[in-house]
């Protein structure tokens, strides 16, 4: 199998829906000649033109209201946000509008449009440009929120956004558009709801998002040449959540470590340490630890911003504590 960049097979994806779906359109900033800051979209306005690639002005309110009116009078918009530091000016009409419509309308109107827009630290890029937002819109009810975690998840997740009915959030890390991984040439779409067990274990649980599933392999590997043998789990979809997978890896290992790169305190990891111990109580051994980002401001200095994010090491050494039962003194 071929091995591409997340870039890349985030452009394939638009590429095949835009030609598969004349309604399908990309709408934001520096999307078309430009191809986006980060040139993910370089190509496409050449070959669909740019009434289906539509460069905006800087007004992300404005825009993001262009898109919800349009994916409800039978278009699916496909909406650029160059940063998700951004999404704070597009909240009203994604979560007031988008979110509620189809409710609002008693089912008789939807809104299938996708926001994709990216995550992330450690890119030296400062306080304004490098904050992890997906806990936000997960928790409105109406919206679908996706995760992934390489170029075959982020190809498979995008497709299967463009598609669905409702409004889908898409975050992208920042850090990992120049990442390859074994993407297949044919048509392929990954269901929502489904976590990806990328590693079997039996001693520990690990569930990462977004790169923070990397975070937790490299983790699983310093501790397996420890003896300690760890299972790694990847949601893929924080809305929905897969919850059976995850609750049965912790009834299978009795312990279990979340790690996100949200900050901490009142984010995804909270949420699915909740789940789980509330659903898997009797079948743990520690209570779930959770790792997300230091509540701080992301540092521009890069001596401090690299200490802000969870590392692997940083999970071993939490999953050494919690095997010798130190769960009170985990860092």
């Amino acid at each position: 199998m071929r091995e591409i960049t997340l870039s890349q097979a985030v452009n394939e994806a638009l590429a095949e829906e835009m030609r598969r779906d004349p309604s399908t359109f990309i709408i934001g900033e520096d999307v078309a000649e430009a191809g986006t800051p980060f040139k993910i979209l370089s190509g496409l306005v050449e070959e669909f033109g740019t009434d289906r690639v539509v460069d905006t002005p800087i007004a992300e309110p404005g825009f993001m209201g262009l898109a919800v009116g349009a994916s409800m009078t039978g278009t699916r918009p496909i909406v650029d946000l160059m940063f998700g530091d951004f999404i704070f000016l597009v909240m009203d009409q994604l979560c007031n509008q988008a979110a509620k419509i189809h409710y609002m309308s008693g089912g008789k109107m939807n809104a299938p449009l996708v926001l994709r827009t990216n995550l992330g630290a450690t890119r030296r890029s400062a306080a304004q440009h490098s904050q992890s937002l997906h806990a936000l819109v997960a928790h409105i009810p109406g919206l679908k929120v996706a995760l992934p975690s390489s170029a075959y998840e982020a190809k498979g997740l995008l497709k299967t956004a463009i598609r669905d009915d409702n409004p889908v959030v898409i975050f992208e890390d920042k850090l990992m558009y120049n990442d390859k991984a074994p993407v297949p040439e044919e048509e392929f779409l990954i269901p929502f709801g489904e976590a990806n067990v990328k590693r079997h274990g039996t001693d520990i649980t690990l569930i990462g998002t977004s790169s923070m599933v990397q975070v937790c392999e490299k983790a699983a590997k310093i501790l397996s040449a420890e003896g300690i043998s760890a299972e790694v789990i990847d949601p893929r979809t924080i809305v929905p959540l897969d919850e059976e997978t995850l609750l049965a890896s912790a009834r299978k290992t009795s312990r279990v470590i979340v790690v996100d790169e949200g900050h901490q305190s009142y984010g995804v990891t909270g949420e699915i340490a909740s789940r789980i111990n509330e659903k898997a109580f009797y079948h743990l051994d520690a209570p779930v630890l959770r790792m997300g980002a230091m509540d701080v401001p992301v540092p521009f200095s890069p001596a401090l911003e690299d200490i802000t994010v969870p590392t692997p090491e940083g999970v071993a050494e939490n999953a050494r504590r919690l095997m010798a039962g130190d769960m009170f003194h985990a860092a």
